[in-house]
């Protein structure tokens, strides 16, 4: 897309509510990396897996030892793995096809969100922000955790002193409030209390880096663009910040290992500046310059030339869109209930968002019927009109409109199976054995209790025993009736009254 010819009144991002998905009480969502599929952790401890095509639930992974609300999902590059984070300092990972728990293991603190490596197809590793604690990395199949360092220690090493991340009293000195992978998982970038984004060796336990952030706000919210090219930040100044990314996507730590190697002329906090000022430079930041709102899971969207907030003040459902210009594009207003979480769909201009009643809201593109895009000489007309035929307008004239004959091969294999590599990844190429969709899963049938049924009009007839039937399907457990909205509900019911 290019963004510097877009009409911003006719841009390529949703406009409208176009359906709301319902099923318990939703709390945090992700899509899968084709956005096929969209994962919601919901607020007794499940999982449910939505086919984002037919707005059908077509997984729910339930674990029997957690009952919390779940406080982030997370999937893996190839969809086949779900990390799942919960209120109760449990991080539960998830065989998506098999509905099978590989592995679950608890924190001392509660974790607000959990990333799993994006560099592996089946990871283990994944990198954990838990409340009034710094970040750790947590290997999920043995259980191991490294907690990650949150500032400068007084040796000018990089690292900091054991003392300073034990749980003694709950906190770390400087509490981290994000922390995110790069594209390709070899660096963590940690923001602290103090204003700082730290580049941190994972493996090693060094920070490799440091860019102060402009009035050394708290950093609330992290997360990297689809492509790797830019930072995203939310701080508590009330500003959302993008940085773009100097290092190469691949080889990043190679790169910093050469920098520091260097830079040995200079010392401590001041070399670690140095190396952050060749690893990120600020390109741009958003605010509402006049009502000043906090904002609440910002992102970008799949081919990272937008990016949306949604406004964090109580009882409104407000998403921002900007481009990376730095315009405000458009404003959506939802109903009036606070927004919890946001995602943009990875292909299409499609925006999830979460409500805090528990509904998933979908905003698509309010898209005008175009016929002269199909037919370029086609007129569109206000009213009759009639038309009088030329003499010899429908003749046969086989002579000079002859049919060319196709040059396709009749008679090849027609591959259905196969996916086409789509332009929007830039690793398609690695994309072999990705889970696109699931099985269907449906309900089983639980027979009605017989006594219901005594006394009911023998005069209504077979119609009514199909309406009955209807209804009877649409009691399961809300996995066939929780993707249909209220009003759809109500134009079923009318048709077989």
């Amino acid at each position: 897309m290019n963004a510097p010819i877009i009409d911003p009144l006719q841009g390529d991002f949703p406009e409208v509510i176009e359906e709301y998905l319902e099923h318990g009480v939703m709390k945090c969502i992700a899509f899968n990396r084709r956005g096929t599929l969209l994962a919601a952790g919901c607020s007794d401890g499940s999982c449910v897996i939505w086919d984002f095509e037919t707005r059908g639930i077509a997984k729910e992974l339930r674990d029997k030892d957690c009952v919390a609300a779940i406080t982030s999902v997370c999937w893996s590059k190839y969809g086949h793995r779900i990390l799942v984070s919960s209120a109760d300092k449990s991080l539960t990972l998830w065989d998506v096809v098999k509905e099978e728990r590989i592995a679950r293991t608890t924190l001392p603190q509660t974790p607000l969100q959990a990333r799993l490596h994006p560099g592996s197809s089946t990871p283990s590793i994944c990198l954990a922000c838990p409340f009034s604690s710094a970040p750790m990395i947590v290997d999920m199949n043995t259980g191991n955790t490294t907690v990650l360092p949150v500032s400068i220690s007084d040796t000018g090493n990089g690292v900091v002193p054991p003392s300073r991340n034990r749980f003694s009293d709950g906190s770390a000195p400087f509490s981290p409030t994000a922390a995110c992978f790069n594209k390709y998982g070899d660096l963590v970038y940690v923001g602290n209390s103090k204003g700082e984004l730290l580049i941190v060796d994972h493996k090693n336990v060094l920070i490799c880096g440091i860019v102060p952030v402009p009035g050394n706000a708290v950093i609330k919210n992290m997360v990297f663009s689809r492509n790797g090219q830019y930072l995203l930040t939310n701080s508590n100044d009330r500003t959302i910040r993008i940085y773009e990314n100097l290092l190469p996507l691949k080889g990043g730590l190679k790169f910093l290992e050469e920098s520091n190697h260097a830079g040995d002329e200079q010392d401590g906090f001041e070399k670690l500046k140095a190396v952050g000022s060749r690893c990120l430079a600020l390109f741009r930041e958003f605010q509402d310059s006049i009502t000043k709102v906090h904002w609440k899971a910002p992102c970008f969207s799949g081919d990272g030339e937008w990016v949306i907030g949604g406004s964090a003040s109580k009882g409104e459902h407000k998403i921002y869109i900007w481009d990376k210009a730095g315009h405000l594009v458009k404003i959506l207003e939802g109903p009036k209930e606070a927004l919890i979480d946001l995602a943009w769909h990875p292909v299409h201009p499609i925006v999830v968002s979460v409500s805090l009643t528990g509904l998933v809201y979908i905003w698509a593109k309010d898209y005008t019927e175009n016929w002269s895009a199909f037919a370029p000489d086609f007129k569109e007309l206000e009213e009759n009109e009639e038309y009088v035929e030329r003499e010899d307008e429908f003749d046969l004239m086989p002579e000079t409109e002859k049919v060319k004959e196709s040059d396709v091969d009749e008679d090849e294999e027609i591959d259905i199976m196969g996916v086409e590599k789509d332009s929007a990844f830039s690793d398609s190429d690695m994309s072999q054995g990705e889970i696109c969709f699931l099985p269907a899963d449906p309900s089983p049938d639980v027979p009605e209790p017989q006594d219901k049924f005594v006394g009911s009009n023998s005069k209504q007839g077979d119609s009514n025993q199909s309406v009955s039937a209807l209804s009877e399907e649409a009691g399961q457990s809300g996995r066939l009736t929780s993707h249909i909205s209220t009003p759809l509900e109500g134009n079923i019911k009318s048709e077989f009254s």
